[in-house]
């Protein structure tokens, strides 16, 4: 397979194209089969080619794509009092992917801090972290490999290590500029690291206390994920802003940030915009997705099939040297390997896979992540927990018999 010369090379794609999905299933030009166990890394939550979600988007197609947010969008106030009614939050801003929505939350926090008389407002960011790549959510990243000849970057963020509540305790003795923390309940890229269960407690506790915004970047765990609606929900606190994308719209861009009471009004006419950011197209596909996931009841399910997975994968692989641990919340899970104990590098696991026809990813160079769709079933499941664990098996006996 030849890469298409005039496509910029920011990315090293695997050699395949496919050409048509159903499900949890994928096929190729080649019309052979694979099993799809990253959902366009947490996108198709609802597999692919979603009836309820094709009839969605043919039937707006058909009237009414965009006109503008110089104008009141229907499908635009639905989806925001939809989202409001399963998040607790107050206010929607609509944009087209995860990073504008934290281009907007940090535009919220910046400008909360100015109007509370803060000259130099400035956010505290976690290790590890990943929030996006424009150029203020790669300086929120904590990953020097997406920072790295990008200088100068955006200022005014604080790190601090990621479930360490000493490290923010510390920040907020010494720093009185510190305006909000903006932190993921889960770490995706940082390799599917779950906190402390108190972990979010205690930051809504400390936010609290100095009067900061707890901002949580749900890009990844939002919609249902990891056993409810949005992770913060385990904890049973509420953010003041909140951001999501990925699944929200089930393959088609759409990202959103959220606000409660005490921030909704921060933003004014003026302050903030998006040419395409919740246009009719956009907005009454994710109302389709919140209705069906919702009424198929799948964020419970998937933290049941989350649940079968971790105890699946502990049982066939957990004892073993190489693997250091498995975790995971709903179906968000990581199995991290001991690279030294491997064959080969880890992240040709994901070649191995797709050559038994399952997608997988590898993620902080030693993460096995799997994210597959919410509608996944227990026969999909075993075959994911039986091809990955074979994977594991054979790359240590290798190791051992070299």
């Amino acid at each position: 397979m030849t890469t298409n010369e005039h496509l910029m090379k920011t990315y090293a794609p695997l050699d395949v194209i496919f050409e048509h999905g159903e499900g949890a299933y994928l096929w190729d030009t080649n019309g052979q089969k694979y099993l799809d166990s990253l959902c366009g890394i947490a996108v198709c939550g609802l597999g692919h080619a979603h009836p309820a979600v094709t009839k969605a988007i043919c039937d707006q197609a058909g009237k009414l794509l965009h006109t503008s947010n110089l104008y009141q969008i229907d499908n635009q106030q639905h989806l925001a009092d939809q989202l409001c009614e399963v998040s607790g939050m107050s206010r929607v801003f609509f944009s087209n992917s995860g990073a504008e929505a934290n281009e907007a939350a940090i535009k919220i926090a910046r400008l909360f801090g100015h109007k509370n008389d803060i000259d130099n407002p400035a956010i505290i960011v976690m290790d590890n972290s990943f929030h996006g790549r424009t150029m203020a959510t790669l300086s929120a990243t904590g990953n020097r490999k997406v920072q790295a000849g990008f200088e100068p970057l955006v200022q005014g963020f604080i790190r601090a290590p990621y479930d360490n509540i000493a490290a923010i305790e510390s920040i907020a003795e010494n720093n009185n500029n510190v305006v909000a923390i903006l932190v993921e309940p889960v770490q995706g890229e940082g390799g599917i690291q779950i906190p402390a269960p108190d972990y979010l407690n205690r930051l809504r506790e400390i936010c609290d206390q100095n009067n900061w915004l707890l901002m949580l970047d749900e890009i990844q765990t939002g919609m249902g994920r990891t056993g409810e609606w949005f992770a913060f929900q385990h904890n049973n606190i509420q953010p003041d802003v909140m951001t999501l994308a990925k699944a929200l719209g089930n393959g088609v861009p759409i990202g959103a940030c959220l606000t409660n009471e005490k921030t909704s009004d921060v933003f004014q006419p003026g302050n903030h915009g998006s040419t395409f950011g919740g246009n009719p197209l956009m907005c009454a596909t994710a109302s389709v997705v919140i209705d069906t996931i919702k009424t198929d009841n799948l964020q419970k399910k998937a933290g049941e099939m989350g649940d079968y997975l971790v105890n699946a994968f502990k049982d066939k692989i957990g004892q073993l040297d190489g693997v250091r641990e498995i975790r995971g919340l709903g179906l968000l899970i990581g199995i991290e390997l001991d690279s030294e104990q491997m064959e080969q590098d880890c992240a040709n696991l994901v070649k191995l896979a797709l050559e038994q026809h399952l997608l997988i990813n590898v993620t902080a160079g030693n993460v096995i992540r799997l994210l597959p769709p919410l509608i996944l079933d227990q026969q999909q499941a075993d075959i994911i927990v039986d091809t990955v664990s074979k994977l594991v098996i054979d790359s240590l006996q290798n190791k051992a018999a070299a």
